[in-house]
Parts: structure tokens; C-alpha cells; sequence
């Protein structure tokens, strides 16, 4: 439990919630995180996935309660949020709340306080999560991409993010992350919680500042796979061949990254060319995401910069999607795929 000689000084929304943080190998910006919560919490969980810096050094000289991974079993961000989880709740059985918080994300001050009162207020809800922006969106295109995906929309929504603050009884409802998820498991839970009549709110409110780091064309290429990936998962453990969760972003993904450009380059030859004429579909594509990204208030440049790479993306994303399907069929246990 963290040691704080401020401790009694808490305010009395501070004693209900205690906080989760993973990570592995965020050396700062894990300190940063800490840091943004040191004093303003009376109970704090660092979860470590098989760091090889000094991460949990650093987190038990902040005066962190640390959590160790067993390296036998795979990562999961799912896996390490639900054994902070269960460590939160070993040390302070009476948690009414949780709040989850990515290693490379620093807390804005206010948040919890927010989010709490939020939810002390409308007990329909299981899960707040608020604005999520990145650290420095002008270094990179990446950067800056993951920025405007931080900015989606407020009010009640089907999902949330990593950062996140979840009520404890509807987290032991649906039994927490699905520790088998190496990515998506946030809406794979709300999904879950839905399902039990939970909601999901996004408040307009500044709640963390992440730091992607992201700096080549390889790392976004991998975090987009990641994606894909996540979609047949969830997809695969609860949507349907036509209908139900992911399946829309599963078929959107399988037909622009694989059916279009195969039914069109493939039989090029024997068709004399006319093959080729599904190919201007692409434009039609980004034409359509490009007026919705217009439309959400995007400046041209910004909307132009979104529009391309989600039309580029489905090409990493289908190799997600066929990644999982190869390990499942293959019976093989899918491992985190990293993009830092």
C-alpha cells in the first residue's frame, strides 16, 4: 500500500477508489504517472509485465504497491489490470471504485475527483472514462493520428479505453477483463457489461496525457495490426457471420485489406484489365470517411492526414485478422503484439 504522510489529509472521495497502473518498460514515463498520483490516492497497484528496466525499482521507491508478473504465463494488459485488481482488493476489500491507468499516461489533475462524483451520482453506470490526449502530437504524424483518435465522441458510448474508471460491483459482475484478450479487452468488458444492463459515459473532461512515442512507419504499421486483431477476437467470441460485436469491422476490414485487392490484381491478366475496375472503390472509401471526419469539425489538413491512413489501414488490420485465425486454428496461444 502506498505510504503517504498525507494520508489522513485525503478527501472523502479519495478513500473509496484505489488505482491500477501497468506497464512494462515506460521508464519516465512511468515515473510521470506516479507521480501524478502520489497523495491524491490512499491505495495504488503498479502491475509490471516482465520489464527488464528498472520500472519496479522505480515504482517501489515512489512508494507503490508492486505486482510482478509470473513470466511463465503470457502478457496481457487484461491479465495485469485484473491482478492489480485483485491486489486492490486484498488491501482494501471496501473499494467502491477503480481507476485503470496505462504506464505511459500521466493523470490530470481533477479527473478522479470527477469521475467519482460522476458516478456517485448516476449508479446506472459502470464505467467513465474522459478525454485522453497525447503528449506530443506535433513530433509525429503517429503522434498526431493517435491524438485525434483519443477524441471521440461525449456521452453515453459503447465502450472506453485503457484509461478508465470502473465501479468495483460491476467489475466482480461480469468477473473484469478477459485475460486471454491482446487487445481490445476495454470494449470486450463493456461489451459484457452492456449485456448486464451497465452503461459506459465519456465525460467531457481532460483525464490523461499519453505519450506514444511513436516515430516510425513500422510501430504504427503494428499497432494497426494489433487492431485487426482485436476485432477478430471479439468478433470470434461474440458476434455472429453477419451480425453482432466486431462483426461489421471484421467484414469492412477482411473486404477492403484482402477480397478487393485479390478480386482486382489477381485475375488482372486473364480479364485484360477489367478486373482492375473495383479498384477505384478506394476512392469512394475515402471519400466517405474523409466527409465524416469533415463533418466531426476537422481542419482539411487533419481530416485529410486521418482519412489516408485509415484507408491504408486495412491492410495491416487484415494481417491482424488472418494472425488470429492461423493461431487459432493452429491451436497456438496468441502473444502481445508490441508496437514500442
Amino acid at each position: 500500500m502506498m505510504q503517504q504522510e498525507n494520508t489522513n489529509q485525503l478527501a472523502d472521495w479519495a478513500e473509496a477508489i484505489g488505482v491500477v497502473v501497468i506497464g512494462r518498460n515506460e521508464g519516465e514515463r512511468l515515473r510521470r504517472c506516479l507521480n501524478s498520483l502520489l497523495g491524491s490516492v490512499k491505495c495504488l497497484v503498479y502491475v509490471d509485465s516482465g520489464s527488464t528496466d528498472d520500472s519496479v525499482e522505480m515504482a517501489r521507491s515512489l512508494g507503490s504497491d508492486v505486482v510482478d508478473l509470473d513470466i511463465s504465463k503470457p502478457f496481457t494488459a487484461a491479465r495485469a489490470r485484473n491482478m492489480g485488481f485483485e491486489r486492490l482488493h486484498q488491501i482494501n476489500p471496501d473499494l467502491s471504485y477503480v481507476q485503470f491507468v496505462d504506464g505511459d499516461c500521466e493523470v490530470v489533475a481533477g479527473w478522479i475527483e470527477t469521475a467519482v462524483k460522476f458516478l456517485n451520482e448516476n449508479d446506472v453506470y459502470a464505467v467513465t472514462c474522459g478525454r485522453r490526449r497525447e503528449r506530443y502530437p506535433e513530433r509525429t504524424i503517429y503522434n498526431r493520428l493517435c491524438d485525434m483518435e483519443w477524441d471521440s465522441p461525449v456521452g453515453d458510448v459503447a465502450s472506453c479505453g485503457g484509461d478508465t474508471i470502473i465501479r468495483v460491483q460491476a467489475f466482480d459482475e461480469v468477473g473484469g477483463y478477459n485475460p486471454v484478450m491482446i487487445a481490445g479487452e476495454e470494449p470486450e468488458m463493456c461489451y459484457r457489461l452492456r449485456q448486464k444492463g451497465w452503461k459506459i459515459c465519456r465525460l467531457d473532461h481532460e483525464m490523461t496525457l499519453h505519450d506514444a512515442d511513436m516515430n516510425r512507419i513500422s510501430q504504427w504499421w503494428n499497432r494497426t495490426v494489433r487492431s485487426g486483431h482485436a476485432y477478430a477476437q471479439g468478433q470470434a467470441r461474440h458476434g455472429h457471420l453477419f451480425s453482432g460485436y466486431y462483426t461489421r469491422n471484421v467484414w469492412s476490414v477482411v473486404i477492403w485489406g484482402l477480397i478487393i485487392p485479390v478480386a482486382g490484381i489477381a485475375p488482372a491478366y486473364w480479364t485484360q484489365g477489367l478486373s482492375l475496375l473495383v479498384l477505384p472503390g478506394y476512392g469512394i472509401l475515402w471519400w466517405r470517411v474523409h466527409r465524416h471526419r469533415i463533418k466531426r469539425g476537422d481542419s482539411a489538413e487533419d481530416a485529410m492526414l486521418f482519412t489516408n491512413f485509415i484507408v491504408a489501414g486495412k491492410f495491416p488490420q487484415v494481417s491482424g485478422v488472418l494472425k488470429y485465425w492461423k493461431n487459432r486454428l493452429l491451436g497456438r496461444v496468441p502473444k502481445i503484439i508490441e508496437y514500442k
